[in-house]
């Protein structure tokens, strides 16, 4: 059906739009749609109103047989009227729900069967008012609804905003936190490592000290470990070479108040901060940097100071503690090389005094070397000794007590001193060595040594010699050829055994050569003794045959450079040769 109306007034306007209204509300359409479309024709009216002229609405339902159509209304300029095409044509379309009929029941409460509202009527209007009314109440409590629903879902988002706000604040104190903690432990691992390079350093820095014993080596690489690491330069004062031509007179006030006091002083422009350090004012002699001096303390006495310049700007306090200590340390290896180099010097001496002047034979030439060993004290049981007896004979004997130091050189004098007082009555080289062996077991029971007396007679072409323990003679012939006298040698002298010891002779002419020597001259620990013998041997037999006619002493220096190529030894080297002149 269509519903076609006139429209000249307001009157007529409010019938149309109640008839919109009533046409919606029979074919079911919610009110809401209702509502709203008699809210947007009202609006639409009061402007065709506005605009002066005639209109003319047609309501129209499409389809509404089929089980879903739509309403549909246009409002245009009437045709019939003057102003004619001057307005604007508005139509909408409300669909209509698909089980609607023309002719149910509506939910506006309005009770009128007819669709059309005259427009001179006031109490239509005023029914079709209260209709209206009752959609729009309908509509407010929609709205009501939609409202307290916003505000509910308001409220959970409020809430829901503050858990967020409150995660966020969690989740940031913890990433806070964890930052904090991540910043701790790179600290932390760094002052770990800084700390281990520090111990290493240290550790190192010592073993290098302590390895020497020559406390001019130790000054010498005590800069060479800091520069440019943890001083750009450094100074050493030692109290006992204050008159070192190399050594500056003026020193820093630091420097010497270090040397009276005893403590580390820090000279420098700024406080240093560090423990156990005293702060000074800078030096007039350095003002542009700063001194950290440090004495070097023994259990004594100070030795000195050591002044350091740092290589930046100033000391990490870390840093200046582990120098403090390295210091310490230093002065404690300086101390114990100078007591050894005393010691030494005392041992060489001793060992010195208790070697024999070779005593000169007509027809007879001795050269004798004796070389202590390059480590430890530098005294040992190692002796050599040559005399004659009463009997116009020569005595050459060459022995080695067992173990270093000051014990093992008191024993070797008293064997020395023993064998010559049983060669004063005859007595042949094995009868003596047995003599020995008797003496050093009741005398020093632990104790041991090895020896070989070789005796030599003007009158006789014979030699007689005789071992207890010891490597064996070798013996160079006038035409080079050289022999090792390895006949069956005794024991050692000194163990817990009953033993006498052979003699054994050799006929020897005229350039001749007998060479006695202890284990350090042909001993090594990765092979042996025989090849040192061979290279002994070899040494021996390349001179020519007036060499050792002329220059016995220089012959010596030639066999021990080859033999002692090695810088260090463990064990004292003896060498005795005895020469028959050609």
């Amino acid at each position: 059906m269509t519903d076609t109306r006139q429209i000249d007034g307001v009157t007529d306007a409010a019938a149309a739009r109640v008839a919109a209204a009533r046409l919606a509300a029979r074919h079911g359409v919610p009110a809401l749609e209702r509502a709203r479309l008699a809210a947007t024709l009202g609006a639409r009216l009061r402007q065709c109103l506005a605009e002066g002229g005639t209109w003319r609405l047609t309501l129209g339902v499409r389809g509404a047989d089929s089980g879903g159509g739509a309403l549909h209304a246009v409002l245009e300029p009437s045709p019939d009227a003057s102003s004619a095409g001057e307005g604007t044509r508005w139509e909408t379309t409300v669909p209509l729900p698909a089980a609607d009929r023309p002719g149910g029941t509506s939910d506006s409460d309005s009770d009128s069967d007819s669709d059309m509202v005259p427009g001179d009527d006031p109490a239509a209007l005023s029914q079709a008012l209260m209709s209206a009314d009752a959609d729009t109440a309908l509509v407010l409590d929609r709205l009501a609804e939609q409202e307290a629903l916003v505000a509910f879902h308001r409220d959970e988002l409020h809430q829901t905003n503050q858990g967020v706000l409150a995660l966020h604040a969690e989740l940031d104190a913890a990433g806070r936190a964890q930052r904090e903690t991540f910043a701790a432990e790179r600290r932390a691992r760094n002052e770990a490592e800084n700390a281990r390079r520090r111990l290493t350093f240290l550790a190192d820095a010592s073993a290098v000290l302590n390895t020497s014993l020559n406390h001019g080596e130790i000054v010498r690489r005590l800069p060479e470990l800091l520069v440019p690491r943890y001083a750009a330069e450094v100074g050493i004062w030692l109290f006992d070479e204050e008159d070192d031509p190399h050594h500056p007179m003026t020193r820093p006030a630091a420097t010497v108040r270090a040397a009276r006091t005893g403590r580390p002083q820090y000279a420098a422009d700024h406080p240093g901060g560090l423990r156990g350090v005293d702060d000074l004012p800078p030096s007039v002699l350095h003002p542009g940097r700063p001194l950290l001096c440090v004495p070097l303390l023994t259990h004594r006495a100070p030795l000195g100071v050591l002044t350091l310049s740092p290589p930046g700007e100033r000391w990490d306090p870390d840093d200046a503690v582990m120098l403090i200590e390295l210091t310490r340390r230093a002065g404690i290896a300086i101390d114990n090389a100078r007591r050894f180099e005393h010691n030494r010097d005392i041992a060489e001496t001793l060992q010195r005094a208790l070697l024999t002047e070779l005593p000169t034979t007509p027809g007879l030439s001795l050269a004798a070397r004796y070389l202590p060993a390059t480590h430890g004290m530098n005294i040992g049981g190692d002796w050599y000794d040559a005399f004659h007896r009463p009997d116009g004979s020569l005595i050459t004997v060459i022995g080695d007590v067992t173990g270093h130091g000051l014990h093992a050189a008191v024993m070797m004098s008293q064997l020395r001193t023993a064998l010559r007082a049983y060669a004063v009555d005859d007595g042949s080289p094995g009868l003596l060595l047995t003599r020995l062996h008797k003496f050093l077991h009741r005398l020093q029971p632990n104790l041991y040594a090895t020896a070989v007396i070789a005796r030599f007679h003007p009158d006789e072409s014979t030699l007689t010699w005789a071992a207890a323990g010891h490597p064996p003679p070798v013996l160079r012939l006038p035409d080079g050829r050289v022999r090792t006298l390895d006949a069956k040698p005794g024991a050692m002298l000194g163990i817990p055994l009953e033993q006498e010891i052979a003699d054994h002779t050799e006929q020897v002419a005229p350039g001749s050569t007998l060479t006695l020597y202890t284990d350090g001259l042909v001993e090594r620990r990765a092979e042996g003794i025989d090849p040192g013998i061979e290279r002994l041997s070899a040494a021996l037999g390349s001179f020519g045959p007036a060499e050792l006619d002329t220059d016995l002493e220089g012959a010596a220096d030639q066999i021990l450079k080859p033999l002692l190529s090695d810088s260090e030894r463990d064990d004292d080297v003896c060498l005795l040769l005895c020469h028959l002149q050609g």
